[in-house]
């Protein structure tokens, strides 16, 4: 059964009233890396994310969290939603991230479509160590990787056509590649900021199986022990293609000076699974 749809005028209802989920503040209390969307274009996505799980047959009518992101090379962006009983969306905050930089060896598109976050796929934690070229790939120890598995993506070298890559979404080394959020840059996984990891990860946003598991019994040293989880924790991410035909105002390119050409040493090479952006 295909998600409900939300009516034009129910979602603008929603955007109008001025309606807060607890989080928003805490999102711009926490996360240091946001973007100031519209309340158009709030909605504007709201409706891309409707669309999305509505295609792939996703269908929860409990309130919950979702992750959202637009890999279009224009925005490049992550965007935090909680959706009510009602099926009205509230925007919690957006920040820039990094897809897949086509191109290059073993660099794929980041796919689009609805993935599942569950424990068929265990989450792990940045050990903090600096691969060949001094690049701490997952970013500082102890940030989470989430982990969704392997999936079919587009291979953007050699040959072409479709391939397997593991896609995660995770954080990235502070000072050589977190300035760089906002533009095409992965190996095809989802790069965000540091503090969204954390925003993330500190309230279950994406946790839904983990805390099911954890009220059965079950013990997980992927979650924090600080960890203040929501009640409404979700399992979904949802990657669009706003197939934008210019940059908007509110999702910058990096600045100038951080947008040079990358050295030699801070391009990251290794042995990462295909796809893997924690490279």
């Amino acid at each position: 059964m295909l998600i409900k749809s939300v009516a034009v005028g129910l979602l603008s209802a929603a955007f109008s009233a001025g309606a807060q989920d607890p989080d928003s503040a805490a999102f711009v209390r926490e996360v240091d890396r946001r973007l100031d969307v519209p309340a158009t274009e709030q909605e504007a996505y709201a409706h891309r994310l409707e669309s999305a799980l509505a295609r792939a047959s996703v269908s929860e009518s409990r309130p919950q969290y979702y992750v959202l992101v637009d890999r279009s090379p224009r925005v490049q962006a992550a965007f935090i939603y909680w959706r009510a009983a009602d099926s009205s969306w509230r925007f919690i905050g957006a920040s820039p991230v990094s897809t897949g930089r086509p191109g290059e060896f073993e660099h794929f598109l980041t796919p689009i479509g609805v993935f599942e976050h569950s424990l068929a796929n265990l989450d792990f934690r940045a050990e903090g160590t600096r691969n060949a070229n001094g690049v701490l790939g997952y970013g500082r120890q102890g940030m989470r990787v989430f982990d969704f598995g392997w999936v079919r993506g587009e291979r953007t070298w050699g040959q072409r056509g479709m391939g397997d890559m593991r896609l995660q979404m995770h954080a990235t080394d502070p000072g050589l590649l977190e300035p760089l959020l906002g533009m095409w840059h992965s190996k095809g996984c989802i790069r965000i900021p540091a503090t969204l990891d954390v925003f993330i990860d500190r309230y279950g946003l994406l946790d839904a199986d983990y805390e099911a598991a954890v009220r059965a019994g079950q013990h997980f040293w992927e979650l924090r022990a600080d960890r203040k989880p929501t009640p409404w924790p979700g399992r979904w991410l949802v990657v669009v293609d706003s197939l934008r035909a210019a940059r908007p105002a509110w999702s910058p390119l990096p600045s100038q000076r951080l947008r040079k050409p990358l050295a030699a040493s801070e391009r990251v090479v290794g042995s990462d699974p295909p796809g893997c952006a924690g490279s």
